[in-house]
């Protein structure tokens, strides 16, 4: 194990607000054709996993094509947030499905 003094002058190194304190997994559930909740609030840092409980395919693809996530029937897919902003997403093969998430840093 590395001596306090070298962890406390790594964090020096690294900087205040570089080492995210707690990040947070959001699920959203897919059902009967649509997003569960449709609109999320969120860190960078943060990660959104979607839950297909459809007995069919589904993506949660961003309108600017940022991600693409494709959640096979009766699975889970994640994506974590890099970024800050507003990113609208739909399904590719239901893109009446459509949902919104707002990530800050």
């Amino acid at each position: 194990m590395a001596p306090r003094w070298m962890f406390l002058t790594m964090l020096a190194l690294i900087g205040p607000g570089s080492i995210s304190a707690h990040a947070d997994t959001i699920q959203v559930i897919v059902d009967r054709l649509a997003f569960s909740p449709t609109e999320v609030q969120a860190k960078v840092g943060d990660t959104i996993e979607w839950v297909n409980k459809d007995p069919f395919a589904h993506t949660a693809t961003a309108t600017s094509r940022a991600w693409d996530v494709a959640m096979a029937p009766g699975h889970a897919a994640r994506l974590t947030l890099t970024k800050a902003g507003v990113e609208d997403y739909f399904c590719k093969y239901h893109p009446n499905m459509k949902g919104r998430v707002t990530t800050v840093p």
